[in-house]
């Protein structure tokens, strides 16, 4: 790349105040732009620098021509290694353009775009190397301005986010504990009277089995009615059926009785009608959802309790129900064939814990620090919001404790959730 050659020597810019300016001297001196020219080699040392740098950066154009080394030494420190390692593609691309701070005279640090261009002669030698630099102070403040903007809108977006999934949460949860309230109206009258004539039925099974007894005690001594008798009882199977009709009954009452306790441990996993902070038995829901995700677990996960003596917790059940589940669902899944589920609690000072440890497939380290961030998941596509964990999280965090977790890929996980007994002063707004 070539340019034209052109007057490069001090005295075009630092010039005595008797000598008239020229037209091209007037428009150098006045361009927002700060000219200079340095030798295209060693240490850059400045050979020509326009009047108008003492407007823009304190300093006369002399002071500057006489130190070789001003240009690099008025660098930022963290800006000139940056400019130092590149410098040497001017002679190859023919232009450079940096943005960096410099010093000024009263030791201030300006923000500038400088434009490099290398001029050669006419055989294609390295001449001299052009400089335009720009004050881009008021941009820069107005980019990272604009960028701390940016940022804080983001993180208002996520909280807006957080707290459009939490209301969906609330609103999933009201919609579970109405939905168990009905199943309780319009399910219990029914189950109510099946279970009572369930017990009826049990009792007239017993007297009609007593009573076919009676009936074998008073022919036994009649041989012609027993043998009219015996065709009649091959052919009602009757000894089948007398064992058996009593285990049909048995495991009914005992079907009715499963039914029962599982619209109870709905409305205890929900807490229908419980919408204030109160003391809770963290056992009792620990119970309650388990019994809700048994059929999840029931065919490759055993479930081992080893309760510890807790007190009763300030809190709001249901949100505690539910970051339960989200463990416990989570660690099923985590395990592929067979596993085990330890449910560990205990109290540490003015804490309690309680710990879901699986024997699944665990987390992979580069993982661990992302699983509360909303949507992040590692399931397949439809297999899962990401939403789980980063809802707990956050139901923890209200309940003023937090969550641990531990893991090692292979072996399983271990999730310990801590809760005060009783938690810091809430809000009016908190929910």
């Amino acid at each position: 790349m070539h340019f034209e050659e052109f007057d490069a020597s001090p005295a075009a810019g630092v010039r005595s105040e008797s000598a008239p300016p020229t037209r091209l001297q007037y428009l150098i001196d006045n361009t927002p732009a700060l000219i200079y020219c340095t030798v295209p080699s060693g240490d850059f040392k400045m050979t020509f620098v326009s009047n108008n740098a003492f407007n823009m950066l304190g300093y006369r154009p002399e002071d500057m021509l006489a130190d070789p080394n001003f240009w690099f030494d008025h660098i930022h420190p963290d800006d000139k290694p940056r400019i130092v390692e590149s410098l040497a593609q001017v002679f190859t691309e023919g232009q450079r353009v940096y943005e960096y701070r410099f010093r000024t005279a009263d030791d201030r640090w300006l923000w500038v775009h400088d434009t490099l261009r290398l001029v050669r002669d006419a055989a294609g030698r390295p001449l001299e190397v052009i400089g335009a630099l720009t004050d881009i102070t008021d941009r820069k403040a107005m980019e990272e301005a604009l960028t701390a903007k940016g940022i804080e809108q983001q993180q208002l977006i996520g909280k807006l986010r957080e707290a459009h999934e939490q209301l969906l949460q609330a609103e999933k949860m009201a919609s579970v504990g109405q939905l168990a309230a009905g199943i309780a109206h319009e399910i219990n009258n029914p189950i109510g009277f099946v279970n009572s004539n369930m017990g009826s039925l049990q009792g007239y099974v017993g007297t009609l089995v007593d009573l076919i007894d009676a009936y074998d005690d008073a022919i036994a001594g009649h041989p012609e009615l027993l043998a009219r008798m015996a065709p009649v009882r091959v052919a009602a199977d009757l000894d089948f059926v007398r064992g058996d009709v009593a285990s049909l009954v048995s495991e009914s009452i005992d079907g009715l009785r499963r039914v029962k306790e599982i619209v109870q441990a709905l409305r205890e996993f929900s807490h229908v009608g419980e919408t204030e902070w109160q003391f809770a038995d963290l056992h009792r829901g620990l119970d309650s959802t388990l019994n809700i995700v048994a059929n999840e677990l029931k065919y490759k996960v055993t479930v081992v309790k080893e309760y510890g003596k807790l007190p009763l917790v300030e809190c709001r059940a249901s949100q505690l129900n539910q970051v339960f589940m989200n463990l416990i669902v989570n660690a099923g899944q985590a395990i592929a064939e067979r596993g085990i589920l330890h449910i560990r609690t205990g109290v540490q000072g003015s804490w309690v814990w309680v710990e879901f440890a699986d024997t699944g497939a665990g987390i992979a380290p580069e993982h661990l620090t992302r699983i509360f961030e909303p949507f992040f998941t590692t399931k397949p596509v439809g297999s899962g919001t990401g939403l789980g964990l980063s809802l707990s999280y956050g139901i923890i965090h209200r309940h003023g404790g937090r969550i641990d977790v531990r893991s090692q890929p292979g072996e399983g996980t271990a999730f310990t959730v801590w809760l005060p007994q009783r938690p810091p002063r809430r809000g009016a707004g908190d929910i």
